[in-house]
């Protein structure tokens, strides 16, 4: 039986993994022409670390390998499953504070 529910979440998780990678293009060619670091590549690091979390996540939807009431008991799975996907979020959040604030700095 598919779990919906988990899918559902994979989707959404997925969604960040998009986000992140169009931020980075974003970023990209905003540093290009202002000639900034080259920080939109810590974008694509934190979309690798939520493709992570989605990969564990559909390893574990599919096979069934940590059942949901043991995996805080395994820290490999804790780390893979929430650990991973939180590291790249807050990474995510950083850099687009990093590359963007000055569109709040702006006053008309």
């Amino acid at each position: 039986m598919i779990d919906w529910l988990g899918a559902i979440g994979l989707l959404g998780m997925f969604s960040i993994v998009v986000a992140l990678v169009l931020l980075g293009l974003l970023s990209k060619r905003m540093a290009r022409a202002t000639r900034t670091p080259a920080y939109y590549l810590g974008f694509y690091v934190a979309a690798v670390f939520v493709a992570i979390g989605v990969l564990a996540r559909l390893i574990n939807l599919t096979d069934r390998v940590a059942p949901s009431a043991n995996m805080h008991d395994n820290i490999a799975w804790v780390v893979l499953y929430n650990g991973a996907p939180t590291l790249g979020v807050t990474l995510g959040v950083i850099i687009a504070w990093r590359y963007w604030s000055w569109l709040l700095a702006e006053r008309s």
